[in-house]
This record gives structure tokens, sequence and C-alpha cells, in this order.
């Protein structure tokens, strides 16, 4: 049984950053794959970014690319989401997935997620 557990978020200004992190109880740097989804109110969860294994492939949703950063360190059992020139149709509830499967282009899926976080709380004001 894996236990995720977020933090990081908060309120930022438009333009702003904020950092948001995803601490792992355990996983295999071979084993799991890491995503970060977001909900906001009325709409349903959606893929932000997916992190690979050992081999660290990354990838982003359009509407993030280029100002949201995944990272991990399996070392700290830790994944990082880097957010950049935030906007206010980012704000959202932010949780973090892991998935024992290969990683694809399908990593969007949430029924490939096994366990998730409770989330936490990211607020953009313009």
């Amino acid at each position: 049984q894996v236990q995720l557990v977020e933090s990081g978020g908060g309120l930022a200004q438009a333009g702003g950053s904020l950092r948001l992190s995803c601490a792992a109880s355990e996983f295999s740097d071979d084993y799991y794959t890491i995503a970060w989804f977001r909900q906001a109110p009325g709409k349903e969860r959606e893929g932000v970014s997916c992190i690979s294994g050992s081999d660290e492939i990354t990838d982003y949703s359009d509407s993030v690319k280029d100002r949201f950063t995944i990272s991990r360190d399996n070392a700290r059992k830790t994944v990082y989401l880097q957010m950049d020139s935030l906007k206010p149709e980012d704000t959202a509830v932010y949780y973090c997935a892991a998935g024992s499967f290969p990683f694809g282009k399908n990593w969007h899926l949430t029924f490939l997620y096994s366990y998730w976080g409770q989330g936490t709380q990211v607020t953009v004001s313009s």
C-alpha cells in the first residue's frame, strides 16, 4: 500500500510560482509512474503532468506545457511540480497519483492509477 501526501499548495498571484510536493511512503524508482492531476469546481479531474520511473520521461498537458516542470527525487521518495507563470485558470485541487504501468501517451487516464493523495488546494488570483 502506497500512501501519497501532497503539500505546497496555497494562494498565488497571476504570474507567480508555487512548488507542490508529493511524498510517498514507498515507491520503487523502476515501478511507479507518478502523475499530477487537478480538479476545478464543476469540472472533471484532468491530467497535468507525469513522470516515469527510473528513466524519468516526462509529459505535460497542453495547458501547462512550458510553465510547469515535474521532477522526482527517488532517494527522498518525492515528486515535485514546479508551477511558474500561474494563471487564474490553474486554480484547482491538485492530486498526485501513482500507478504501476508502462509510461505512455495514455498517462492522463485516471483509472490507471492505484494510489491517490488527498489533494492540495491551489488558488491563483488575478
